[in-house]
């Protein structure tokens, strides 16, 4: 059974090299989805002499260029969001120790990455554009045809996947190592920091778009 000391230990690695390491994996994942899956799709290949491919090889670019900004953006939200969890429930867990917990906890979203690139280059070897862009591992849009729903709804549909559990537990577990309070205060501080407003900002999303 893991102690305190192991676990804080696991949030507790250097945030420097911990953060180069996702960035270059998050990099090197997309590199290969855009080269080997998504250049190989046969709208990809008819735009590329044309001026639209130009423009899908600049939103590329930018993808590439901005991976540091948005984990960096994400993770501060994320750490906020939980370290007013805790503080509202009156327990001492740092910000950057919430920072620590967010950090760690993405490198759960990098196994469904690799997941669509192994099941685009084995399973489903010859997809159209759309089929990539659309698919997501063990997600509800799974179970719809996205052409036939609205397209508010794609991304939520592609948000609420079974990976997204399993980062609350890793958020929760994390809170739990700092705080050194029971694991149910814990889950509950994230369900009702965190979770809670994934789950808004999805209905948000859905009301809002145009």
């Amino acid at each position: 059974m893991e102690t305190s000391s192991e676990s804080n230990s696991f949030y507790q690695s250097d945030k420097r090299l911990a953060f180069l390491l996702l960035c270059l994996v998050t990099f090197l994942l997309l590199y290969t989805k855009k080269a080997f899956i998504e250049s190989e799709t046969a709208v990809f290949e008819f735009l590329q002499d044309r001026p639209e491919g130009g423009y899908l090889n600049i939103l590329s670019a930018i993808q590439f260029v901005t991976i540091p900004v948005i984990y960096l953006w994400k993770f501060t939200v994320i750490a906020f969001v939980i370290w007013v969890g805790c503080f509202m429930f009156g327990y001492k867990v740092t910000y950057s120790n919430c920072w620590s917990i967010a950090l760690t906890s993405e490198f759960i979203f990098i196994l469904p990455e690799f997941i669509k690139i192994i099941w685009f280059t084995l399973v489903v070897t010859d997809p159209t554009y759309n089929e990539v862009r659309m698919f997501y591992p063990l997600s509800l849009g799974n179970f719809f045809e996205f052409e036939e729903i609205g397209k508010r709804y794609v991304y939520p549909l592609k948000a609420l996947n079974l990976f997204e559990p399993i980062y609350w537990a890793v958020l929760i577990n994390g809170v739990h190592a700092f705080a050194r309070k029971k694991l149910k205060i814990a889950a509950f501080i994230v369900f009702s920091s965190y979770v809670l407003l994934f789950v808004l900002w999805l209905l948000f999303y859905i009301i809002v778009y145009d």
